[in-house]
Protein backbone atom coordinates (compact mmCIF):
# COMPACT_ATOMS: atom_id res chain seq x y z
CA UNK A 1 0.00 0.00 0.00
CA UNK A 2 2.83 2.54 0.94
CA UNK A 3 4.17 2.02 -2.76
CA UNK A 4 1.42 2.28 -4.34
CA UNK A 5 0.48 6.07 -2.40
CA UNK A 6 4.41 6.78 -3.14
CA UNK A 7 4.34 5.62 -6.80
CA UNK A 8 0.50 7.54 -6.75
CA UNK A 9 2.25 10.75 -5.40
CA UNK A 10 5.12 10.48 -7.83
CA UNK A 11 2.94 10.40 -10.98
CA UNK A 12 0.47 13.34 -9.25
CA UNK A 13 3.06 15.84 -8.91
CA UNK A 14 4.52 15.37 -12.15
CA UNK A 15 1.65 15.62 -14.17
CA UNK A 16 0.49 18.24 -11.79
CA UNK A 17 3.67 20.47 -12.05
CA UNK A 18 4.11 20.06 -15.73
CA UNK A 19 0.22 21.47 -16.35
CA UNK A 20 -0.25 24.15 -13.96
CA UNK A 21 3.33 25.56 -14.28
CA UNK A 22 2.74 25.75 -18.62
CA UNK A 23 1.58 28.86 -20.35
CA UNK A 24 -1.09 27.12 -21.68
CA UNK A 25 -2.82 26.85 -18.27
CA UNK A 26 -3.29 30.74 -18.27
CA UNK A 27 -5.22 29.67 -21.79
CA UNK A 28 -7.21 26.94 -19.62
CA UNK A 29 -7.80 29.35 -16.64
CA UNK A 30 -9.08 32.07 -18.98
CA UNK A 31 -11.98 29.52 -20.16
CA UNK A 32 -14.93 30.59 -18.34
CA UNK A 33 -14.40 34.00 -20.11
CA UNK A 34 -16.04 33.20 -23.15
CA UNK A 35 -19.10 31.28 -22.14
CA UNK A 36 -19.78 34.77 -19.67
CA UNK A 37 -19.03 36.69 -22.96
CA UNK A 38 -21.26 34.76 -24.29
CA UNK A 39 -23.89 35.00 -22.14
CA UNK A 40 -23.78 38.76 -22.07
CA UNK A 41 -24.40 39.21 -25.63
CA UNK A 42 -27.44 36.56 -26.10
CA UNK A 43 -28.67 38.50 -22.70
CA UNK A 44 -28.34 41.94 -24.60
CA UNK A 45 -29.89 40.05 -27.48
CA UNK A 46 -32.97 38.54 -25.29
CA UNK A 47 -33.72 42.15 -23.66
CA UNK A 48 -33.39 43.84 -26.67
CA UNK A 49 -36.32 40.81 -28.09
CA UNK A 50 -38.33 41.20 -25.10
CA UNK A 51 -38.63 45.24 -25.25
CA UNK A 52 -39.78 44.73 -28.73
CA UNK A 53 -42.50 42.39 -27.70
CA UNK A 54 -43.39 44.61 -24.94
CA UNK A 55 -44.19 47.09 -26.20
CA UNK A 56 -48.01 48.25 -25.08
CA UNK A 57 -49.85 48.65 -28.66
CA UNK A 58 -50.97 52.17 -29.53
CA UNK A 59 -54.85 53.04 -30.28
CA UNK A 60 -55.49 55.68 -32.24
CA UNK A 61 -59.04 57.56 -31.61
CA UNK A 62 -60.12 59.66 -34.38
CA UNK A 63 -63.97 60.22 -31.91
CA UNK A 64 -65.81 62.93 -30.54
CA UNK A 65 -64.60 65.39 -28.15
CA UNK A 66 -66.56 64.52 -25.11
CA UNK A 67 -65.74 60.59 -26.20
CA UNK A 68 -61.96 61.11 -25.71
CA UNK A 69 -62.10 63.31 -22.73
CA UNK A 70 -64.30 59.81 -21.56
CA UNK A 71 -61.72 57.25 -23.09
CA UNK A 72 -58.70 58.78 -21.87
CA UNK A 73 -60.11 59.43 -18.14
CA UNK A 74 -61.20 55.67 -18.33
CA UNK A 75 -57.37 54.93 -18.98
CA UNK A 76 -56.15 56.72 -16.73
CA UNK A 77 -58.35 55.61 -13.85
CA UNK A 78 -58.11 52.06 -14.88
CA UNK A 79 -54.50 52.10 -15.07
CA UNK A 80 -53.76 53.72 -11.84
CA UNK A 81 -55.69 50.06 -10.36
CA UNK A 82 -54.05 47.78 -13.20
CA UNK A 83 -50.45 49.31 -13.76
CA UNK A 84 -49.48 51.00 -16.95
CA UNK A 85 -48.46 47.94 -18.99
CA UNK A 86 -51.77 46.57 -18.91
CA UNK A 87 -53.89 48.42 -21.40
CA UNK A 88 -52.94 49.94 -24.73
CA UNK A 89 -51.65 53.57 -25.07
CA UNK A 90 -54.44 55.84 -26.53
CA UNK A 91 -53.37 58.23 -29.15
CA UNK A 92 -55.95 61.70 -29.88
CA UNK A 93 -56.29 62.13 -33.74
CA UNK A 94 -57.47 65.27 -34.65
CA UNK A 95 -59.35 65.27 -37.94
CA UNK A 96 -62.07 67.03 -39.34
CA UNK A 97 -64.62 64.27 -39.35
CA UNK A 98 -65.19 61.38 -36.38
CA UNK A 99 -66.47 59.03 -38.59
CA UNK A 100 -63.67 58.56 -41.26
CA UNK A 101 -64.04 55.94 -43.98
CA UNK A 102 -62.91 52.63 -43.85
CA UNK A 103 -60.15 53.66 -46.45
CA UNK A 104 -58.59 56.88 -44.04
CA UNK A 105 -58.85 54.25 -41.14
CA UNK A 106 -56.67 51.43 -42.86
CA UNK A 107 -54.13 54.29 -44.14
CA UNK A 108 -53.89 54.83 -40.59
CA UNK A 109 -53.05 51.41 -39.49
CA UNK A 110 -50.68 51.36 -42.46
CA UNK A 111 -48.80 54.60 -41.91
CA UNK A 112 -44.77 54.26 -42.14
CA UNK A 113 -43.32 54.71 -38.48
CA UNK A 114 -46.71 55.36 -36.27
CA UNK A 115 -47.60 51.26 -36.46
CA UNK A 116 -51.40 51.64 -34.70
CA UNK A 117 -52.91 48.30 -33.27
CA UNK A 118 -56.53 49.99 -33.53
CA UNK A 119 -58.19 52.78 -35.08
CA UNK A 120 -61.36 53.96 -32.92
CA UNK A 121 -63.63 56.10 -34.44
CA UNK A 122 -67.32 57.25 -33.99
CA UNK A 123 -69.09 58.07 -30.36
CA UNK A 124 -69.37 55.96 -27.34
CA UNK A 125 -72.47 54.94 -27.88
CA UNK A 126 -71.95 53.88 -31.30
CA UNK A 127 -67.83 53.07 -32.03
CA UNK A 128 -66.43 51.87 -35.15
CA UNK A 129 -63.11 49.88 -34.28
CA UNK A 130 -60.48 48.62 -36.99
CA UNK A 131 -57.80 46.76 -35.72
CA UNK A 132 -54.66 45.73 -37.26
CA UNK A 133 -53.50 41.79 -38.11
CA UNK A 134 -50.31 42.73 -36.06
CA UNK A 135 -52.07 43.95 -32.93
CA UNK A 136 -51.54 41.48 -29.59
CA UNK A 137 -53.95 39.23 -28.64
CA UNK A 138 -56.67 40.72 -26.31
CA UNK A 139 -56.26 44.56 -27.65
CA UNK A 140 -59.87 44.57 -28.86
CA UNK A 141 -61.54 43.14 -25.60
CA UNK A 142 -59.34 46.41 -23.89
CA UNK A 143 -61.09 48.48 -25.89
CA UNK A 144 -64.08 47.28 -25.12
CA UNK A 145 -63.41 47.78 -21.67
CA UNK A 146 -62.39 51.64 -22.00
CA UNK A 147 -65.57 51.98 -23.61
CA UNK A 148 -67.85 50.17 -20.87
CA UNK A 149 -65.78 52.22 -18.46
CA UNK A 150 -66.28 55.59 -20.44
CA UNK A 151 -70.00 54.99 -20.48
CA UNK A 152 -70.60 54.38 -16.95
CA UNK A 153 -68.80 57.32 -16.24
CA UNK A 154 -70.53 59.52 -18.22
CA UNK A 155 -74.20 58.13 -17.80
CA UNK A 156 -73.60 58.69 -13.74
CA UNK A 157 -72.11 61.94 -14.69
CA UNK A 158 -71.73 63.80 -11.25
CA UNK A 159 -73.67 61.04 -9.24
CA UNK A 160 -70.76 58.83 -9.82
CA UNK A 161 -69.40 57.73 -6.50
CA UNK A 162 -65.52 58.82 -5.97
CA UNK A 163 -62.86 56.01 -6.30
CA UNK A 164 -63.03 53.63 -3.21
CA UNK A 165 -59.73 53.81 -1.10
CA UNK A 166 -59.59 50.11 0.36
CA UNK A 167 -58.10 49.84 3.71
CA UNK A 168 -57.17 46.67 4.64
CA UNK A 169 -54.93 44.63 7.31
CA UNK A 170 -53.00 41.70 7.26
CA UNK A 171 -54.31 38.70 9.33
CA UNK A 172 -51.29 35.94 10.33
CA UNK A 173 -53.19 32.33 9.90
CA UNK A 174 -49.93 30.35 10.78
CA UNK A 175 -46.38 30.12 9.47
CA UNK A 176 -46.13 30.42 5.74
CA UNK A 177 -43.47 27.29 5.11
CA UNK A 178 -44.15 28.17 0.79
CA UNK A 179 -41.66 30.65 0.43
CA UNK A 180 -39.22 29.40 2.15
CA UNK A 181 -39.68 25.68 0.23
CA UNK A 182 -39.37 26.83 -3.25
CA UNK A 183 -36.39 29.06 -2.25
CA UNK A 184 -34.63 26.43 -1.15
CA UNK A 185 -35.57 24.21 -4.55
CA UNK A 186 -34.17 27.50 -6.11
CA UNK A 187 -30.98 27.15 -4.44
CA UNK A 188 -30.87 23.09 -5.04
CA UNK A 189 -31.12 23.32 -8.45
CA UNK A 190 -28.66 26.40 -8.72
CA UNK A 191 -26.32 24.28 -6.84
CA UNK A 192 -26.98 21.39 -9.12
CA UNK A 193 -26.26 23.34 -12.23
CA UNK A 194 -23.02 24.83 -11.04
CA UNK A 195 -21.44 21.99 -10.08
CA UNK A 196 -22.78 20.30 -13.66
CA UNK A 197 -21.17 23.39 -15.51
CA UNK A 198 -17.81 23.18 -13.24
CA UNK A 199 -18.10 19.46 -14.14
CA UNK A 200 -18.61 20.04 -17.97
CA UNK A 201 -15.78 21.90 -18.21
CA UNK A 202 -12.92 19.54 -16.08
CA UNK A 203 -13.82 16.58 -15.94
CA UNK A 204 -13.08 15.99 -19.87
CA UNK A 205 -9.68 16.55 -19.36
CA UNK A 206 -9.32 13.08 -18.00
CA UNK A 207 -10.07 11.39 -21.60
CA UNK A 208 -6.47 12.65 -23.26
CA UNK A 209 -4.41 12.39 -19.90
CA UNK A 210 -2.57 9.37 -21.46
CA UNK A 211 -2.42 10.53 -24.75
CA UNK A 212 1.25 11.85 -24.53
CA UNK A 213 2.63 8.72 -22.58
CA UNK A 214 1.16 6.38 -25.42
CA UNK A 215 2.07 8.37 -28.23
CA UNK A 216 6.25 8.44 -27.16
CA UNK A 217 6.27 4.97 -25.62
CA UNK A 218 6.31 6.47 -21.83
CA UNK A 219 3.48 4.41 -20.69
CA UNK A 220 5.48 1.06 -20.82
CA UNK A 221 7.94 2.33 -19.03
CA UNK A 222 5.78 3.59 -16.29
CA UNK A 223 3.94 0.49 -16.29
CA UNK A 224 7.38 -1.12 -15.58
CA UNK A 225 8.70 0.42 -12.65
CA UNK A 226 5.16 1.15 -10.49
CA UNK A 227 1.82 -0.86 -10.60
CA UNK A 228 -0.79 0.58 -13.05
CA UNK A 229 -3.18 0.81 -9.99
CA UNK A 230 -0.67 3.72 -8.88
CA UNK A 231 -0.51 5.18 -12.20
CA UNK A 232 -4.45 5.21 -12.69
CA UNK A 233 -4.60 6.53 -9.08
CA UNK A 234 -1.79 9.10 -9.49
CA UNK A 235 -3.35 10.68 -12.75
CA UNK A 236 -6.75 11.02 -11.14
CA UNK A 237 -5.08 12.75 -8.15
CA UNK A 238 -3.31 15.82 -10.61
CA UNK A 239 -6.14 15.98 -12.43
CA UNK A 240 -7.93 16.66 -9.39
CA UNK A 241 -5.49 19.01 -8.51
CA UNK A 242 -5.36 20.80 -11.26
CA UNK A 243 -9.68 21.21 -11.36
CA UNK A 244 -9.75 22.29 -7.37
CA UNK A 245 -6.84 25.35 -8.71
CA UNK A 246 -9.18 25.87 -11.43
CA UNK A 247 -11.69 26.41 -8.86
CA UNK A 248 -9.92 27.97 -6.19
CA UNK A 249 -9.00 30.62 -8.79
CA UNK A 250 -11.82 31.45 -10.04
CA UNK A 251 -13.80 31.39 -6.69
CA UNK A 252 -11.51 33.80 -5.30
CA UNK A 253 -12.12 36.22 -8.26
CA UNK A 254 -16.29 35.39 -8.09
CA UNK A 255 -15.99 36.05 -4.18
CA UNK A 256 -14.10 39.40 -4.27
CA UNK A 257 -16.16 40.95 -7.13
CA UNK A 258 -19.41 39.94 -5.32
CA UNK A 259 -17.83 41.63 -1.83
CA UNK A 260 -16.88 44.86 -3.65
CA UNK A 261 -19.25 45.09 -6.56
CA UNK A 262 -22.83 43.31 -5.54
CA UNK A 263 -22.86 42.61 -1.67
CA UNK A 264 -26.82 43.24 -1.79
CA UNK A 265 -26.88 39.69 -3.90
CA UNK A 266 -25.63 37.91 -0.85
CA UNK A 267 -28.26 38.90 1.46
CA UNK A 268 -31.11 37.55 -0.93
CA UNK A 269 -29.32 34.11 -1.30
CA UNK A 270 -31.46 31.73 1.11
CA UNK A 271 -30.66 29.21 3.74
CA UNK A 272 -29.61 25.97 3.16
CA UNK A 273 -31.77 23.34 4.97
CA UNK A 274 -28.24 21.64 6.75
CA UNK A 275 -27.03 25.92 7.40
CA UNK A 276 -24.07 27.08 5.63
CA UNK A 277 -21.15 25.93 7.31
CA UNK A 278 -22.12 22.04 6.50
CA UNK A 279 -23.22 23.13 3.34
CA UNK A 280 -19.96 24.43 1.67
CA UNK A 281 -18.38 21.38 3.33
CA UNK A 282 -20.83 19.02 1.18
CA UNK A 283 -20.58 21.20 -1.89
CA UNK A 284 -16.57 20.72 -1.58
CA UNK A 285 -16.84 17.15 -0.56
CA UNK A 286 -19.36 16.46 -3.70
CA UNK A 287 -17.59 18.49 -5.98
CA UNK A 288 -14.66 15.93 -5.38
CA UNK A 289 -16.22 12.88 -5.30
CA UNK A 290 -18.50 13.56 -8.61
CA UNK A 291 -15.19 14.82 -10.40
CA UNK A 292 -13.45 11.47 -9.20
CA UNK A 293 -16.30 9.39 -9.93
CA UNK A 294 -16.44 10.79 -13.66
CA UNK A 295 -12.64 10.79 -13.84
CA UNK A 296 -11.78 7.19 -13.30
CA UNK A 297 -14.22 6.33 -16.09
CA UNK A 298 -12.70 8.65 -18.48
CA UNK A 299 -9.71 7.64 -17.39
CA UNK A 300 -10.62 4.00 -18.49
CA UNK A 301 -12.02 5.31 -21.50
CA UNK A 302 -9.39 7.73 -22.37
CA UNK A 303 -6.66 5.25 -21.91
CA UNK A 304 -8.07 2.91 -25.08
CA UNK A 305 -7.78 5.79 -27.25
CA UNK A 306 -4.56 5.88 -29.78
CA UNK A 307 -5.05 9.03 -31.24
CA UNK A 308 -6.29 13.17 -30.71
CA UNK A 309 -8.83 12.07 -33.31
CA UNK A 310 -10.23 9.02 -31.03
CA UNK A 311 -10.37 11.83 -27.96
CA UNK A 312 -12.41 14.41 -30.17
CA UNK A 313 -14.83 11.40 -31.02
CA UNK A 314 -15.44 9.95 -27.31
CA UNK A 315 -15.87 14.01 -26.25
CA UNK A 316 -19.67 13.97 -27.26
CA UNK A 317 -20.95 10.97 -26.09
CA UNK A 318 -19.32 11.56 -22.24
CA UNK A 319 -21.10 15.16 -22.50
CA UNK A 320 -24.10 13.19 -23.18
CA UNK A 321 -23.60 10.94 -20.64
CA UNK A 322 -22.93 14.51 -18.06
CA UNK A 323 -26.10 15.48 -19.46
CA UNK A 324 -28.07 11.66 -18.54
CA UNK A 325 -27.07 12.60 -14.98
CA UNK A 326 -27.61 16.03 -14.36
CA UNK A 327 -30.90 15.38 -15.94
CA UNK A 328 -31.77 12.33 -13.98
CA UNK A 329 -30.60 14.22 -10.41
CA UNK A 330 -32.32 17.61 -11.49
CA UNK A 331 -35.79 15.51 -12.26
CA UNK A 332 -35.99 14.65 -8.43
CA UNK A 333 -35.35 18.08 -7.10
CA UNK A 334 -38.65 19.19 -6.72
CA UNK A 335 -39.44 16.16 -4.82
CA UNK A 336 -36.45 14.91 -2.64
CA UNK A 337 -38.59 11.71 -0.95
CA UNK A 338 -39.92 10.47 -4.47
CA UNK A 339 -38.38 7.39 -6.17
CA UNK A 340 -36.71 9.72 -9.22
CA UNK A 341 -34.55 11.52 -6.02
CA UNK A 342 -33.52 8.16 -4.30
CA UNK A 343 -32.76 6.85 -7.69
CA UNK A 344 -30.45 9.56 -8.46
CA UNK A 345 -28.88 9.36 -4.66
CA UNK A 346 -28.11 5.69 -5.25
CA UNK A 347 -26.74 5.61 -8.62
CA UNK A 348 -23.11 6.60 -7.97
CA UNK A 349 -22.30 8.90 -11.01
CA UNK A 350 -25.42 11.23 -10.47
CA UNK A 351 -25.72 10.65 -6.19
CA UNK A 352 -23.24 13.85 -5.64
CA UNK A 353 -25.66 16.13 -7.69
CA UNK A 354 -28.70 14.56 -5.72
CA UNK A 355 -27.23 14.96 -2.51
CA UNK A 356 -26.16 17.94 -3.00
CA UNK A 357 -29.67 19.16 -3.62
CA UNK A 358 -30.94 17.21 -1.02
CA UNK A 359 -28.27 19.24 1.52
CA UNK A 360 -30.31 22.62 0.36
CA UNK A 361 -33.90 20.95 0.66
CA UNK A 362 -33.68 18.55 3.80
CA UNK A 363 -31.80 18.66 7.14
CA UNK A 364 -31.03 15.27 7.89
CA UNK A 365 -27.32 14.30 8.15
CA UNK A 366 -26.91 10.90 7.65
CA UNK A 367 -27.82 10.20 4.51
CA UNK A 368 -25.17 12.01 3.23
CA UNK A 369 -21.89 10.32 5.56
CA UNK A 370 -23.65 7.09 4.17
CA UNK A 371 -23.68 8.74 0.39
CA UNK A 372 -20.39 9.74 0.92
CA UNK A 373 -18.83 6.03 1.77
CA UNK A 374 -20.98 5.00 -0.74
CA UNK A 375 -19.51 6.76 -3.66
CA UNK A 376 -16.15 6.04 -1.98
CA UNK A 377 -16.73 2.59 -2.58
CA UNK A 378 -17.81 3.15 -6.38
CA UNK A 379 -14.82 5.18 -6.99
CA UNK A 380 -12.50 1.91 -5.74
CA UNK A 381 -14.37 -0.09 -8.09
CA UNK A 382 -13.80 2.12 -10.90
CA UNK A 383 -10.41 2.83 -10.61
CA UNK A 384 -9.74 -0.81 -10.14
CA UNK A 385 -11.92 -1.83 -13.43
CA UNK A 386 -10.44 0.95 -15.72
CA UNK A 387 -7.30 0.00 -14.20
CA UNK A 388 -7.76 -3.89 -15.37
CA UNK A 389 -9.06 -2.85 -18.81
CA UNK A 390 -5.88 -1.11 -19.34
CA UNK A 391 -3.79 -3.78 -18.57
CA UNK A 392 -5.81 -6.54 -20.51
CA UNK A 393 -6.63 -4.42 -24.15
CA UNK A 394 -3.50 -1.67 -24.21
CA UNK A 395 -0.28 -3.21 -22.45
CA UNK A 396 -1.77 -7.63 -23.11
CA UNK A 397 -1.15 -8.01 -19.62
CA UNK A 398 -2.97 -10.16 -16.50
CA UNK A 399 -6.05 -12.05 -17.57
CA UNK A 400 -6.91 -10.79 -21.01
CA UNK A 401 -10.04 -13.14 -21.52
CA UNK A 402 -13.45 -11.58 -21.47
CA UNK A 403 -14.72 -10.52 -17.95
CA UNK A 404 -17.60 -12.80 -18.39
CA UNK A 405 -15.31 -15.82 -18.93
CA UNK A 406 -12.63 -14.63 -16.24
CA UNK A 407 -15.17 -16.94 -13.12
CA UNK A 408 -14.67 -20.34 -15.46
CA UNK A 409 -11.32 -22.19 -15.14
CA UNK A 410 -9.48 -22.69 -18.16
CA UNK A 411 -10.20 -25.93 -19.48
Amino acid sequence: MSRLVASAWVIARRDYVATVFSRIFILFLATPIFPVLFGAMFGAIGANQDHATSHRPVVALVTEAAATRALVDAHDRLAKRLGDDVLPDLAPLPTASTHPGDHLARSLLRQQGRHYAGVLSGSLTEPHFLLSSQAPDGTADDVALLLDTSRASVALGKAAPPPVSLDHASVAVGPDTSGAVGDRIALASGAQTGLFVLLVLLAGMSLSTFIEEKSNKVIEVLAAAVPVDAIFLGKLMSMLAIAMTFVLVWGAIVAIGLVTFAPQLLAHVPMPAVGWPLFCVLVVAYFIGNYLLLGAVFLGIGSQAGSPREIQVMALPVTMFQLLLYGLAAAGTNSPGGWIAWAAAIFPWSSPLAMLARAAELPTIWPHLLALVWQTLWLVVALRFSAGLFRAAVLKTGDTRPWWKRGFASQ
